[in-house]
């Protein structure tokens, strides 16, 4: 057997040499001429769903399987010290994960010259470059929408006060008529409706006030809001599953209040207040947020059993005016969304009959790397 091959397996705090590749967004793994892995960045964990620890000194086969288009890379860098990549990579996650679906990568091999590794793996998932694309053209399909409703609203705003002025001048002027309280009936009307359409306007507009940052605990904003489910909706059971040992995050109370307020608001309703709603908060390493690397980030997790959204508004729930509910403004979910990006963060759902997830993850305090992605 190779000496090599018995050589004790460095842990990252005891080999400095590649701690630097921690800070890259890019999943990393350093083999040596065995093939055998060396080294697994935090992205790399997080990609494929495995620690470090259970995967040093183990072949790259038995982690990642061995695909054609993966291997070839492998045996041409070996054999002409030249960087090979492989595209449209499928390996399955780590084996005790039986139902995750495959992922499809692309993997740059490149030879490296060092004493405890050979071969420098980055894997770049087509789904994710898909996705960030994706997620940036709807972002500024999204701010131009926005852009367009509150000028909208601006311009409907001071119309509607002539209209609601006028109504109750001529309901004052109807006082003493021989039909008054028919005809007062159509003023009232009037000036229901003109309230409720300035209503609908101030919060159209409210999204755009000023932040008002502090020290806050997520865990107590999401006891605020199971209390308000509760005291609405009797029926729907909010069940916590919290990591307690996640540290404060700089936020906006009220903001972010009513941004989870909305999304299980909007769960409530749609399971017509009997159901179950999961809350569930994790700490998340190396993350990217508006494109910009944290090495700790918050991820909270609404979950409910509800009948799901509707196809055909699944791509459009967090645009403005776009609702899956009769009656309802389409709002709710606008504004989450335009609260979460003001705290730098994301928000994304899935959804399927029986089982409709929002994800939210927030940056945490001086958790960020400095780095652009």
């Amino acid at each position: 057997m190779n000496p090599a091959m018995n050589a004790q397996v460095l842990l990252p705090e005891e080999n400095p040499a590649f701690a630097g590749l921690d800070l890259l967004s890019s999943a990393v793994i350093l083999l040596d001429a065995q093939l055998r892995i060396r080294h697994c960045n935090p992205a790399a964990e997080n990609l494929f769903a495995v620690s470090q620890r259970a995967c040093l000194g183990k072949p790259l086969a038995q982690l990642l399987g061995t695909p054609p288009a993966l291997v070839a890379a492998l045996e041409n860098a070996l054999a002409n010290n030249w960087s090979y990549t492989g595209h449209d990579i499928v390996v399955a996650r780590e084996a005790g994960e039986q139902h995750a679906e495959p992922l499809h990568l692309d993997c740059t091999v490149t030879p490296i010259d060092t004493p405890q590794a050979s071969l420098l793996l980055e894997f770049r998932p087509i789904d994710q470059q898909l996705k960030a694309a994706r997620e940036e053209r709807e972002a500024v399909q999204q701010q131009a929408n926005r852009e367009l409703i509150r000028n909208l609203a601006h311009e409907i705003k001071n119309p509607l006060g002539g209209i609601r002025g006028s109504a109750q001048l001529l309901d004052r002027e109807l006082a003493g008529m021989e039909n008054a309280p028919a005809l007062k009936e159509y003023t009232a009307v009037i000036i229901h409706e003109a309230d409720r359409l300035q209503d609908l306007m101030h919060r159209l507009l409210s999204s755009h006030r000023a932040m008002q940052p502090a020290q806050i605990n997520l865990h107590e904003i999401l006891e605020r809001v199971r209390r308000l489910i509760h005291a609405e909706f009797p029926g729907v059971r909010v069940k916590r599953d919290y990591d307690t040992s996640l540290p404060e995050i700089t936020g906006d109370r009220e903001q972010l209040i009513q941004a989870i307020l909305n999304i299980e608001r909007n769960a409530a309703q749609a399971m017509q207040g009997e159901g179950e709603i999961v809350t569930r908060t994790r700490a998340l390493r190396q993350v990217t947020l508006a494109k910009k690397r944290y090495r700790l980030a918050l991820e909270l997790q609404i979950i409910d059993n509800g009948p799901g959204i509707p196809p055909d508004i699944r791509d459009r729930i967090f645009y403005p005016l776009v609702s899956g509910r009769e009656g309802g403004t389409g709002l709710g979910l606008a504004l989450a969304q335009t609260f979460i990006q003001q705290h730098q963060g994301s928000i994304e759902a899935e959804s399927a009959p029986g089982r409709t997830c929002f994800t939210l993850r927030l940056p945490l305090a001086n958790a960020a790397n400095g780095e652009k992605s």
